[in-house]
This record gives structure tokens, C-alpha cells and sequence, in this order.
């Protein structure tokens, strides 16, 4: 035993490990928007009915794919948001990522809601005003924010080097 005045032990180095959030902040914004385009593609099944009975001008199938796009997205939106600690993505990358995949879902629910009311197919430049603007609209706020979204997702999954 060493007396009280011998020199004392060295005390433990502590090493602080990084506090990670349970829910990373993009996650969580991603499961909050796909909670609302749950409710809103779910809403949406009235906007179906109302367009197969008549009810409203609209095309009933392009109605129909709407409510579907919205339950999709839901899938996509949190499909990404639970691979988000997979990623090799920083907070930044995982917003941009968050971003691109919400407002690709969001606007493909929302112009194929107006399509259907339009009744145009809106999938090629065919010479009429509605429908060509339909498919610019489609293509800048969904097909192009949908692959890029889902290419980054796929490269996120690359190791760091």
C-alpha cells in the first residue's frame, strides 16, 4: 500500500464520443413529409371517387394515379429517410438528398391532380399548349428532382475512402 502523500494515480482519460441524435434532422423531415403525403394521397381516394362517378370533370385513371403516386411516394420518402445512417452523406448532403426526393414526390402527386382535372397525358411533347406545359412541369419538378435523388441514394451507399 502507498502511503496518502504518495503521488497520486493518474486519473482515466476520458474520451468524449460524438453525440449522434437518435433521429437525424433530415429523417425526420422526410417522415414528416411523407406523413402528410400519406394524408393527402389518402384524401385523395374521394378525389377518385368523385372522378369516376362524375362528380368532378376529371379523368378517373390519372385521378387514380394520383392517390397512388402520393402512397408510393410516402414509400419512397421513408425508404430513404431509414437509410439515412447508411449514407456516407454529412447533415448537408442528407438535407439536399431530403429535398430532392420530397419535392419530386410532392409535385408528382400535385401535377398529376391537375393533369387528371386537364385531362392530358402530359408524357411527350405533342404540340398542345396544356399538355406540353404538363410535361414540363412533370419533367423539371419530378423526373429530373426523382433521378438525381435516386442516383445520389444509390451513391450515397459507396464507402468513404
Amino acid at each position: 500500500m502507498r502511503p496518502a502523500s504518495a503521488h497520486p494515480l493518474p486519473e482515466p482519460v476520458r474520451t468524449e464520443a460524438p453525440v449522434v441524435p437518435l433521429v437525424q434532422p433530415a429523417a425526420r423531415l422526410m417522415a414528416h413529409a411523407a406523413a402528410w403525403l400519406m394524408l393527402v394521397g389518402l384524401l385523395t381516394g374521394g378525389y377518385v371517387s368523385a372522378a369516376m362517378t362524375g362528380k368532378v370533370p376529371a379523368d378517373p385513371r390519372m385521378a387514380l394515379a394520383a392517390h397512388l403516386n402520393a402512397l408510393m411516394g410516402t414509400f419512397f420518402l421513408l425508404g430513404v429517410a431509414w437509410t439515412l445512417p447508411m449514407l456516407r452523406y454529412g447533415p448537408v448532403g442528407q438535407r439536399r438528398l431530403a429535398w430532392a426526393v420530397i419535392v419530386a414526390n410532392w409535385a408528382n402527386w400535385g401535377i398529376t391532380c391537375v393533369k387528371a382535372w386537364l385531362r392530358v397525358s402530359g408524357v411527350d411533347f405533342i404540340g398542345q399548349a396544356t399538355n406540353d406545359a404538363v410535361f414540363g412541369a412533370l419533367t423539371v419538378s419530378v423526373v429530373l428532382p426523382a433521378l438525381v435523388a435516386a442516383g445520389a441514394w444509390v451513391y450515397g451507399f459507396r464507402r468513404a475512402r
